[in-house]
């Protein structure tokens, strides 16, 4: 690749800075729920102690003032990072994470956790790992026998199995 087509793909995203500041003004966000959220639990000090709220209020206020000095430093710092946040290739290795891990969820809501986990872990084992199949779809299905037995038998922990629980079509 040359220099230039370099520059281009590295110059193609999102500077980090600003990338730094949206994660900074989601993390005030979440502090401000946070705080509110405690004051209904009651976040003063009572006659036992403090309150069911008191502690989760310092949180909130330490993820806002955290937020703060970080928007500060991303917004008008002076050695605020321009760069691009993420290259082409950077960020088609996360889809190529954050896609399947999207459909997994979706696809456990139907078919449950344990068929919609062996599933999930053959693909990435087929298709990241490079695999054989055999292999990675008998390992897959050991790991979920292995879970059932440790939440359902063992620890008598009943996992969600799906609007179908395709597990009733082994008896299970």
């Amino acid at each position: 690749m040359h220099s230039s087509e370099t520059a281009q793909a590295e110059s193609a995203g999102a500077p980090t800075h600003i990338v730094e500041a949206v994660v900074a003004a989601l993390v005030i966000g979440l502090g401000l729920v946070v705080i509110f959220g405690s004051q209904s639990l009651g976040s003063g000090w009572t006659s036992d102690g403090p309150g069911a709220g008191y502690f989760p209020f310092y949180i909130g206020v330490i993820l806002c003032v955290s937020g703060a000095v970080i928007l500060y430093q991303s917004l008008l710092g002076k050695g605020r990072n321009t760069e691009s946040f993420v290259d082409g290739e950077q960020f088609k290795r996360v889809m190529q994470v954050l896609v399947p891990a999207l459909v997994y969820v979706l696809v456990m809501q139907i078919i449950g956790l344990y068929v919609a986990s062996a599933i999930y872990i053959a693909v990435f084992m087929i298709t990241l790992g490079k695999y054989p199949k055999g292999r990675s779809i008998a390992l897959s299905v050991a790991i979920m026998v292995l879970f059932y037995m440790l939440f359902e038998v063992w620890f008598k922990v009943p996992l969600y199995k799906g609007a179908f629980n395709p597990l009733q079509l082994v008896g299970l």
